[in-house]
């Protein structure tokens, strides 16, 4: 078997979506489990929908999940340019090839001539497709339609009533026949060619030998396989994955707001990228066994394209919060600290810079709530409650404080904690022993007041730790405010 070289190749037209990080993460696991090359190849020839950062951006979040490439734009290599746009004198020597052998051919039809032609095949109960009205011109009607100031697009010209069939990796075996298809344009009016001209230029070239992509290609490979044979050329094996489907099954569009879907979005929420890595692998790819916790190197170990499903992908935004939430509980507290902090600065919790002191409570409030957390900007909701100028009390734990035991609870720690020089968590746990020594209440009703009194609920994190971080005069403030109150 030859060697394995896929490609990622995306238009620099926007932010990285999930199902184009799906499409490079499968390219990349595969490459690397054969042992093979992975090449990042920018398709940019739609220039009117390029947008300025966009190449850059992918690339960045490629590598924020961890991939690595073998040749692209930023790391050169044998097969180059990367950029099609940078190719075009490549294009035209092979259009120029069909040309001469009859292959393809001018066609100097108007927008407004080919809308009509549509239009009538529609009128008529007929697929529209091209009619091939210009397929046999002469040397004269050509110029005469340049004199006229017509610019030809170049179409080629599709073998009559021929079938054309592959073995898809995904779908098994696939047959088109080209009785509906109309020639085709390869080179647009302003000498730019089009994506299913120049991928195969470019594939072939490039010595791409697997094709890896979503399904919504698969009508365009029959057009790619008569490129392929009109230049006698071996095509790659293709494979062609399902949709990502939200969870009503509908195909995943990008207008769709009810689910985050550009990995940017996920990176300023504060998600790991190595559970971003193995929630991806899982949409529509399923490993041997239960487990579902992979790092990227068990992937690259077990990835095998025969497992990829033919089933729509279903994303299951539950099964992302839930995967995430097992990386943080995992992931070093410092780690998650520097991710949380920015969140925490957005929402005026913490000052821009922090001194040490304040870093190290900040860490101490993170390892609180790291348990919890689905994404780093949780962290805000959650210690929600430290951040309180005025304490709130739940109408469900104000029945709490009405017990008659209360004030002499209450009384009692705000005794010790003022007498007190030390104050730490540990030290805060030995004084609420030595209250329920003193007083002779415990459990329930020793704790569940001292936890309402302080922060206005009845549920919450570790209590010594949430008093220690509440800090010393905070708590002394609210122990006295709820003792007069009572």
């Amino acid at each position: 078997m030859s060697k394995v070289r896929v490609r990622y190749a995306p238009s620099p037209t926007g932010h990285l979506h999930i199902g184009n990080a799906r499409t490079a993460l499968f390219n990349y696991l595969y490459a690397r489990n054969q042992g093979g090359e992975f090449i990042i190849r920018i398709e940019d020839t739609d220039v009117k929908r390029n947008i300025e950062g966009g190449e850059e951006s992918q690339l960045k979040y490629l590598k924020w999940l961890g991939m690595d490439w073998d040749e692209s734009v930023d790391v050169g290599g044998a097969y180059g340019p990367y950029r099609q746009t940078e190719r075009l004198d490549i294009y035209k020597k092979y259009w120029q090839d069909l040309l001469n052998r009859g292959l393809a051919y001018r066609c100097y039809c108007t927008e407004e001539e080919l809308e009509k032609e549509r239009e009538e095949q529609i009128a008529r109960g007929e697929t529209p497709r091209y009619s091939g009205k210009h397929r046999d011109l002469t040397p004269e009607q050509c110029q005469a339609f340049e004199a006229e100031g017509r610019v030809a697009s170049i179409r080629f010209r599709v073998p009559d009533n021929k079938t054309y069939t592959f073995n898809d990796m995904v779908k098994g075996t696939i047959s088109f026949n080209t009785q509906d298809t109309g020639d085709f344009v390869i080179v647009k009016k302003d000498g730019i060619p089009t994506y299913n001209f120049a991928v195969v230029l470019d594939d072939h070239l490039m010595e791409i030998s697997h094709v890896l992509r979503g399904e919504d290609h698969i009508s365009n490979t029959p057009r790619q396989l008569m490129i392929y044979e009109a230049f006698g050329w071996e095509p790659p094996q293709f494979g062609h994955m399902t949709l990502i489907v939200n969870e009503n099954h509908k195909k995943l569009s990008k207008r769709d707001e009810s689910i985050i879907q550009f990995i940017e979005q996920y990176d300023q929420l504060g998600y790991l990228p190595e559970a971003m890595v193995n929630f991806i692998a899982l949409l529509g790819w399923s490993p041997e066994g239960e487990e579902e916790i992979y790092s990227r190197e068990e992937l690259i170990k077990i990835f095998n394209p025969d497992r990829l499903s033919k089933s729509p992908a279903v994303f299951d935004q539950n099964k992302l919060a839930h995967l995430n939430n097992t990386y943080i509980k995992n992931a070093d507290t410092d780690r998650i600290t520097e991710l949380a902090i920015p969140h925490l600065q957005r929402a005026s919790r913490l000052p821009a810079e922090l001194d040490e002191e304040q870093k190290a409570w900040t860490r101490k409030l993170v390892a609180l709530y790291q348990e919890q957390m689905t994404a780093a900007s949780d962290i805000v909701d959650l210690s929600e409650v430290f951040f309180r100028t005025h304490l709130e009390i739940d109408q469900e734990a104000l029945p709490v404080l009405a017990e008659e035991q209360v004030p002499t609870v209450l009384s009692a720690l705000l005794a010790k904690i003022e007498a007190s020089e030390e104050y730490t968590a540990s030290h805060i746990a030995a004084l609420i022993k030595e209250v329920q020594k003193e007083t002779g209440v415990k459990g329930k009703q020793l704790f569940m007041p001292i936890r309402v009194a302080l922060t206005g609920q009845m549920h919450g994190r570790d209590l010594n730790e949430t008093i220690f971080l509440l800090g010393r005069g905070r708590v002394i403030e609210r122990l006295k405010s709820q003792i007069k109150g009572a």
